[in-house]
């Protein structure tokens, strides 16, 4: 199985010995030269920022050979790794005066490059699929979820679209990327998904406690897809400004109707102050509510006096109203 693997790596990078002008991108040696006094070492682990991999890459105090390429690099931010068996063969042909300690001596090799991140993508891509009816306020899904595309360093870093295909109905979609996007030889890979109709909601900006009253600062808005709000959910921003939240909610989430209620300025069982009004008097008693009330709702009070129960309505903290026709149940 270890042969095979190294067979694998010695055909995918091996290339015929030619000289290049021009310098390898340097990465740090495991010791100095002048720690090493001038012996073969071989590097720990080695970035390069060009296609090619050459010999001083791999091994320090490589000699006049240093800049002769050896091996292909692997594409942008990829890498690949070659073995001690590879390496000490290598090392021979050069006349290096290098020999493994055994198979743990190899070197990761890593190709320099841009990341072009799964958003990046999926913006390109719903761009070009606008031209075919989508939304521009639509989200893009990739199946793969772990597409991350790379260019090489200095490259323009923009994704190219083709081969692009769209069905409406179902949403889904299938296209050929490549980056960079003005490079004929760059790598094209065929990508699915589907678009999602977004709708913006207002969620909480910070967690809020029981009783706590929502205000507009505690409001931010943000797109959601249309299949992940649930049914009950609040959608308008009036439907919470002014509500008292039920119990703890977390920031972030969509609301729920029934997580929210008018703020209780009479709650069961406390005292409060019943007040009629009539032409040319005011008359004022205290009683004891026995039900919980918001701003506007009808609540039953026990007189406090007279023991017995009216309805009034609430007008404020601990305050109830009643119309004439309670006056004779105030006394």
């Amino acid at each position: 199985m270890k042969k095979l693997c190294f067979t694998v790596i010695l055909a995918a990078f091996l290339v015929p010995t030619i000289g290049v002008t021009g310098v390898a991108a340097k990465s740090p040696p495991a010791k100095s030269q002048k720690d090493n006094g001038g012996k073969v070492m071989l590097r720990d682990a080695v970035t390069v920022k060009s296609k090619l991999v050459r010999l001083g890459d791999l091994f320090i105090n490589a000699g006049d050979n240093a800049d002769v390429t050896v091996a292909y690099a692997p594409a942008p931010g990829k890498q690949a790794l070659f073995d001690a068996r590879w390496l000490y063969r290598l090392a021979r042909s050069y006349g290096l005066q290098w020999k493994p300690l055994g198979i743990q001596d190899q070197i990761l090799v890593q190709r320099a490059g841009q990341a072009i991140s799964r958003e990046e993508i999926e913006d390109t891509i719903l761009a070009a699929l606008s031209k075919y009816g989508a939304e521009k306020s639509m989200s893009v899904e990739l199946s793969n979820r772990l597409m991350r595309l790379y260019v090489p360093t200095g490259a323009l870093a923009q994704v190219g679209v083709e081969d692009i295909s769209y069905e409406p109905r179902t949403g889904r979609f299938s296209a050929i990327i490549k980056a960079p996007a003005n490079d004929p030889r760059a790598e094209r890979n065929r990508v699915t998904g589907r678009l999602h109709e977004i709708t913006e909601i207002p969620v909480l900006v910070r967690r809020m406690l029981k009783k706590e009253v929502i205000t507009k600062r505690d409001i931010k808005w943000v797109r959601t897809r249309n299949d992940r709000i649930r049914r009950g959910t609040v959608l308008e921003l009036d439907e919470l400004i002014g509500m008292a939240v039920k119990r703890g909610l977390r920031a972030d989430r969509p609301i729920q109707t029934s997580a929210i209620q008018r703020p209780i300025l009479v709650a069961k069982g406390s005292l409060v102050t019943i007040i009629l009004k009539a032409p040319k008097m005011t008359l004022t008693a205290r009683g004891k509510s026995l039900d919980n009330g918001a701003d506007g709702d009808t609540v039953r009070i026990t007189n406090s006096q007279s023991k017995k129960v009216i309805e009034a309505e609430v007008t404020g903290t601990a305050r109830v109203a009643v119309v004439p026709t309670g006056f004779m149940a105030m006394n």
